[in-house]
């Protein structure tokens, strides 16, 4: 990647990360490595929390905190043959693996290697102009929820090497709301477009509760309010928020049902 590209895009992601400011919520814990870990909202975890995680490499760090802090089941997601070697020496029965990748639609993508062959990451949307690549199966989230027999999911991870935007806009569409949501934002793009999607979360009823560099981690706002430090101040105006937030939050069972009639 030329140096102009890389300076222009850390420009991009500091500013979307000074104008997306976050909205205060207790109990956030990190979970996994420097490198691989996550903040979560432990509270609105537990174990029959249904965990999607997109992206592992060569780091399952978050993905083995969240099974023994909660003894929940997680399903990590990664086609790229390094992430594929590393998983085959998990031992942990709640931990599943599907070597397949996320994206708006099912079917077979390129996807292209980094610049640098020590690192594991490999990326749909080419992040780093390289010309190498392999191919691998492709899904939709709502379409691997209905291949595993899931109608909610209590968090998703997307770590997807600029991939998250296609995925989110069509999660949404589909009506899947994952309760809690951590999303890294690495596309290469203006920071208006990436503040346009954390603002389109926000619109149908997710609260952006924590920053960490690219790592943003969102809740639904009904389980935001549940958590608030503002609970309580103001019984009217956290009422009034309850009623609004109930109704962006669309019910994803019943939308899922819809999808599901779509794949038969």
């Amino acid at each position: 990647m030329r140096l102009s590209r890389r300076v222009a895009l850390k420009i991009s992601r500091t500013t979307t990360r000074l104008v997306a400011r976050p909205t205060p919520m207790g109990g956030l814990v990190r979970l996994g490595s420097l490198y691989g870990g996550w903040w979560v909202p432990a509270a609105l975890l537990d174990s029959t929390s249904v965990c999607y995680l997109a992206g592992v490499g060569e780091d399952v760090t978050f993905d083995l905190a969240l099974v023994e802090r909660f003894g929940c089941s997680v399903w990590a997601f990664d086609p790229t043959p390094r992430a594929r070697a590393h998983v085959a020496t998990v031992d942990e029965p709640r931990f599943h693996f599907m070597p397949v990748g996320l994206w708006s639609e099912s079917k077979v993508m390129r996807f292209y290697a980094p610049s640098d062959p020590a690192h594991v990451s490999h990326s749909i949307t080419n992040l780093q102009q390289t010309q190498g690549f392999f191919e691998a199966t492709c899904r939709p989230v709502a379409a691997l929820m209905h291949e595993l027999g899931h109608d909610r999911l209590a968090l998703l991870k997307l770590d997807i090497e600029g991939a998250e935007g296609p995925v989110l806009d069509v999660m949404l569409a589909d009506g899947v709301h994952p309760t809690v949501l951590c999303v890294e934002f690495d596309a290469a793009e203006p920071p208006w477009s990436t503040l346009r999607r954390i603002r389109r979360l926000q619109k149908v009823g997710y609260a952006l509760v924590r920053v960490e560099d690219r790592n943003y981690t969102f809740v639904t706002s009904a389980a935001w309010l549940s958590r608030s430090p503002l609970r309580g101040t103001s019984g009217r105006w956290v009422a009034h928020r309850r009623t609004r937030s109930a109704n962006l939050e669309p019910r994803p069972t019943a939308r899922v049902r819809r999808w599901r009639g779509r794949c038969h």
